[in-house]
């Protein structure tokens, strides 16, 4: 499905410190401070939007049935609250031209 491995925290320090031409350790705390403040955010039941890049936000899940994977017993699953992240038209335009390519 990837052409190449994912890209973890460290990489993506590093391509931000390259663009940004700021020291690691600065862009580090600036990352981390930011998903923490979007997770913190999702938990309190609130949306973050970031206009083209996409919108993280808590969504309902509703009590469903389903089956245990060991013995295919049917069970229920009680609803839950979810994190959910919505892709932003010009983060689904440049996915798709590059697929499309």
């Amino acid at each position: 499905m990837y052409e190449e491995s994912p890209v973890n925290k460290g990489e993506l320090v590093d391509a931000v410190a390259k663009k940004t031409e700021k020291t690691k350790k600065d862009v580090d705390q600036i990352i981390s401070a930011a998903l923490e403040t979007i997770m913190e955010t999702v938990s309190e039941n609130q949306k973050v939007t970031l206009v083209g890049f996409g919108s993280f936000e808590p969504r309902e899940r509703q009590e469903r049935e389903g089956r245990n994977p060991q013995t295919g017993e049917k069970m229920t699953i009680k609803a839950s609250k979810v994190p959910a992240f919505s892709a932003g038209k010009s983060f689904k335009e440049l996915v798709e031209s590059t697929i499309s390519s």
